[in-house]
């Protein structure tokens, strides 16, 4: 049977190279049926150190564990991982993890390291919500998801000031230009 729902992730999850998280959000779903299989604050812990561990010795990029579909992308020193049910269309799913992950490339300039995703944690959740919402799918186009991340708001004021410097710079170097002439003649 196929799962025809909108709920399509329950949860996403990045880990270091130890298999250690660095990042975890899960979703709550509205259907009674799953609403039963949401795990407790322990659960949670107690299966975020197993996966960790058993992705250390996966290979590939799917795998079927305690009744989820766990797709998982890693890069450099960072494994993403997305937790669906486990009789999710994976296309579906992994066309979500390699949005996020290619989105995330894009904030960060392919510089997708534990260093820069920790210094730039909030554009990396402001993707991860951008991408998934409560469980739904959202968005799957990278493009879209860093361009409705990204600052635009900052790099608009960091170069009126690089403008307002450059002026400075100019209006001194004007001044100098004066008062040397005035001094040679």
């Amino acid at each position: 049977m196929t799962n025809i729902g909108l709920y399509t992730t329950k949860a996403v999850l990045i880990f270091d190279s130890e298999g250690k998280r660095l990042i975890s959000k899960y979703y709550n779903f509205h259907s009674h049926e799953l609403q039963q299989a949401q795990l407790t604050a322990k659960e949670k812990k107690d299966f975020e150190q197993n996966l960790g561990q058993k992705l250390l010795k996966a290979g590939g990029e799917i795998l079927l564990y305690e009744n989820n579909l766990i797709l998982f992308n890693t890069i450099s020193d960072l494994t993403f991982c997305l937790v669906g049910v486990a009789d999710e269309n994976e296309l579906l799913l992994s066309s979500i993890l390699n949005g996020f992950v290619e989105a995330i490339g894009i904030l960060l300039r392919q510089n997708i390291d534990k260093r820069s995703v920790l210094d730039n944690l909030d554009l990396v959740l402001l993707a991860l919500d951008e991408t998934v919402d409560d469980g739904i799918a959202l968005e799957t186009d990278p493009e879209i998801i860093a361009s409705r991340v990204s600052k635009r708001g900052g790099d608009t004021v960091d170069m009126n000031l690089a403008t307002l410097n450059e002026q400075t710079i100019i209006e001194a170097y004007k001044q100098a230009k004066e008062r040397f002439n005035l001094s040679i003649r």
